[in-house]
């Protein structure tokens, strides 16, 4: 199955904390209908109400259209891969706190998995090492592994517990060695690429009484192998393994792109949902190519293993996580199973 869209350029969520859904087609199903009544409340510009009244309504409205979706996912597990231009723009990355913090509030269980590409390229010429990629892949020599680990794990992880804390959120920073979270293995191309790892397993015995708390686990994407040799995972790999483990709702990945497009050229044929055959079918015409394939590849295998729907979204527009889950709208493409 294979439904477009147009490309989502604007949101009331871009000015609001919260979110609610609009009269589109349905994104994610929600349990209840939002109540009609409601929908007949909208205030418009010629309104005699007072401003700040009409504001407060406003706000309230899109409150109680957020609640089917909240009843939806509540206590329900959503694994979030945090990267790309919502990293590096500081706006986005309030943006994404805020969001995040606000799933945990109203009972959702969110676990956030980043990498750190551009602040390792810029360490790694701090101390004289030119960056250096193979077909997209980090080559990840000894150096560069020390390197690695100390931005991944000891700046961009904590830098972003200690901003969800200030958001009022509690989390708590993890890499895959703690409590072997992640046992990494060689790349096949680790001659070519050196400490570039793949996921061996998951254990994820340490996060679930981090979640039953409360709390948000942030993971930084470094792991370890059997004999305790550090290595560099994907952190969109490393997202799909950890959702899979955690009989995660939703994986959600937040890229650079709207998301799947029908036609590559066409910014405007964003596809709104598709299943597991239908992506595959993309993949096999070229409709899918690149940098978007391993992105698709991971959210399948996450699929496979019984995580319910898989999205890839614009992590460009603000509040993308809560148009996302909380609205009919969303922000790029859901595949499922």
């Amino acid at each position: 199955m294979l439904l477009t869209k147009p490309h989502l350029s604007s949101s009331p969520l871009a000015s609001k904390p919260f979110c609610g859904s609009t009269s589109s087609p349905n994104h994610v199903k929600p349990i209840a209908a939002s109540p009609s009544p409601r929908r007949r409340l909208r205030i418009s510009a010629t309104s005699t109400i007072a401003s700040p009244a009409a504001k407060a309504l406003s706000r309230v409205d899109v409150l109680s259209e957020a609640l089917p979706f909240i009843q939806r996912f509540k206590g329900k597990t959503v694994v979030v891969k945090y990267g790309g231009a919502a990293m590096k723009s500081p706006e986005l990355q309030a943006s994404v706190i805020r969001d995040l913090v606000l799933l945990s509030c109203v009972g959702l269980r969110p676990i956030l998995v980043h990498g750190g590409g551009p602040e390792i390229n810029s360490w790694l010429l701090r101390v004289g090492v030119e960056p250096q990629f193979r077909n997209g892949l980090r080559v990840t020599d000894a150096l560069t592994m020390e390197v690695v680990e100390m931005v991944l794990v000891g700046k961009v992880n904590k830098n972003l517990v200690s901003l969800i804390n200030l958001a009022g959120g509690t989390a708590v920073g993890l890499c895959g060695k703690d409590a072997r979270l992640i046992t990494a293995r060689p790349s096949p191309n680790a001659a070519a690429l050196g400490f570039v790892g793949e996921v061996s397993r998951v254990d994820a015995t340490v996060l679930h009484p981090i979640i039953a708390s409360g709390h948000i686990p942030v993971i930084a994407t470094v792991a370890a192998d059997e004999t305790g040799q550090a290595y560099n995972i994907n952190a969109d790999t490393a997202a799909g393994e950890i959702a899979a483990a955690v009989g995660a709702e939703k994986l959600l990945l937040l890229t650079d792109v709207s998301g799947i497009l029908e036609d590559r050229n066409d910014p405007g044929s964003l596809v709104k949902e598709i299943d597991i055959a239908g992506v595959r079918q993309m993949v096999s015409d070229g409709k899918v190519a690149g940098g978007m394939i391993p992105k698709v590849e991971c959210c399948v295998r996450a699929l496979a293993q019984g995580v319910h729907t898989a999205s890839i979204i614009d992590g460009r527009v603000p509040h993308s996580l809560l148009l996302e889950i909380l609205t009919d709208e969303g922000t790029g493409t859901m595949i499922t199973g």
